[in-house]
C-alpha cells in the first residue's frame, strides 16, 4: 500500500476558496491522502463549508481552534498529522491532480527529504474575472539556504516533505505574521535536509489584483523578513557557519528589502542599506542595467544608490502628478458634456 501524504490547510475567513482547496486535493491521483484542516477561528462561513465536505469524506479531518494565526493552525494541523509525507497548501491556492504522486515518485526515487517544483500566479479581479500567469521555474539551487537568504523564493503550495525532516526543524514559528514560509523552509535546511528541484508546475498560488500582503502594509511585510533574516544569520553564527557566501547573501537579502520600502519609508531604505554593506561590505547589488554599472564603476555602490534612487523617487511623484492632472482633466471634460 502508498504511504500516506498528509494535506495540512489553515483556514481563515476563506470561505470564497476554500471549497476549491479541498477539491483540489480530494482530485488528486495519488491513492492514500488525509486532508487535515484547521480552522482559524473564521468569522465567515467558512467552517460551515468545510464541515460539509468533511461529511461526505472520510479522509477529510478538521479541528476549530482560536485566532491565533496560520502558523499556530499549521502547526496543530501537524500535530494531528498521521502521514508519512506532509503538504502544506493554503485555503485560497490549490493543487493539480498529479501533483502528489509526481512528487512523492521523485522523492521515493531521488532519496531526497524535500522536493519542489515550479508554480504560477491566478490573478483574480474584481469584475470576477481571472487569468493565469506565467509559470514561475523555480531550478535547482546550488545551495538553497544561500538562495533563502538573499531573494530566491518558492511558493508553499510547490513543496513535498517527509515527515522526518520537518520532525527535525523547528517547526512553524508562531511568533511570526509574515515571512513565515521562508522562515519554515530556512528552518529545514539548516537541519541538514536534502532539498532537490523537480521541474514541472502543479501548483497555483492565488493573487487578487494588486493586493498582497507586501501592499497592504510593506514597511510591517519588510521587517518580518528583516527578523527571519537576523534569526538566520544569529543560527549561523552559533553553529560556526557564517561564511563569506551567506555573508553576501545575507546583504542580498537586506537590500531586497530595502528597494522594497524605498517609495514607503525612505529612512527605512536607508538602515537597511546599512544592513546590507554592515554584512558584506563590498556588496555591489545585483543590478544587470549597463548605466547603472558604469557609474557604479566610477562612483562607487552607495552614491551610485543615492542617485538612482531619488530618481526612482522623484519619476514617482511626476507620474502621480501626470495622474492627477489627467484625472481632473477628465473630470472637467465630463462636466463640460
Amino acid at each position: 500500500m502508498s504511504k500516506l501524504v498528509s494535506i495540512i490547510i489553515p483556514c481563515y475567513n476563506a470561505s470564497h476558496w476554500i471549497a476549491e482547496a479541498i477539491v483540489s486535493c480530494l482530485w488528486q491521483t495519488y491513492p492514500n491522502i488525509e486532508i487535515i484542516i484547521i480552522d482559524d477561528g473564521s468569522k465567515d462561513n467558512s467552517l460551515e463549508i468545510i464541515k460539509s465536505y468533511a461529511k461526505q469524506y472520510k479522509n477529510i479531518i478538521w479541528r476549530r481552534i482560536p485566532h491565533t494565526g496560520g502558523n499556530h493552525a499549521r502547526n496543530v494541523g501537524l500535530s494531528l498529522s498521521k502521514g508519512e509525507y506532509i503538504q502544506f497548501l493554503d485555503a485560497d491556492d490549490c493543487i493539480l491532480p498529479e501533483k502528489i504522486q509526481h512528487q512523492v515518485d521523485f522523492l521515493k526515487s531521488t532519496g531526497a527529504d524535500v522536493v519542489y517544483g515550479d508554480w504560477r500566479h491566478q490573478y483574480h479581479y474584481n469584475n470576477g474575472s481571472y487569468t493565469l500567469g506565467d509559470i514561475k521555474i523555480t531550478g535547482q539551487q546550488t545551495d538553497i539556504l544561500e538562495s533563502l537568504l538573499g531573494t530566491w523564493w518558492v511558493a508553499v503550495a510547490a513543496l513535498l516533505y517527509t515527515r522526518k525532516t520537518i520532525e527535525r526543524s523547528d517547526g512553524w514559528d508562531e511568533t511570526l505574521s509574515t515571512a513565515q514560509d521562508r522562515d519554515f523552509l530556512i528552518s529545514v535546511v539548516m537541519r541538514g535536509a536534502k532539498v532537490m528541484y523537480q521541474p514541472g508546475c502543479y501548483s497555483i498560488y492565488r493573487r487578487y489584483g494588486n493586493v498582497t500582503v507586501s501592499t497592504v502594509s510593506r514597511p510591517h511585510w519588510v521587517m518580518g523578513h528583516c527578523v527571519v533574516l537576523e534569526k538566520a544569520e544569529r543560527k549561523l553564527i552559533q553553529n560556526k557557519r557564517l561564511s563569506s557566501n551567506y555573508r553576501r547573501a545575507l546583504a542580498a537579502g537586506y537590500f531586497d528589502m530595502a528597494r522594497y520600502s524605498l517609495f514607503e519609508d525612505y529612512s527605512l531604505y536607508l538602515k537597511l542599506l546599512d544592513a546590507a554593506l554592515k554584512r558584506c561590505p563590498d556588496f555591489q547589488g545585483n543590478s544587470k542595467n549597463g548605466i547603472y554599472r558604469r557609474l557604479r564603476a566610477i562612483i562607487g555602490f552607495r552614491r551610485t544608490e543615492q542617485i538612482v534612487c531619488c530618481l526612482l523617487i522623484a519619476k514617482k511623484h511626476l507620474n502621480s502628478i501626470i495622474d492627477t492632472l489627467a484625472g481632473l482633466k477628465s473630470t472637467n471634460l465630463g462636466d463640460a458634456t
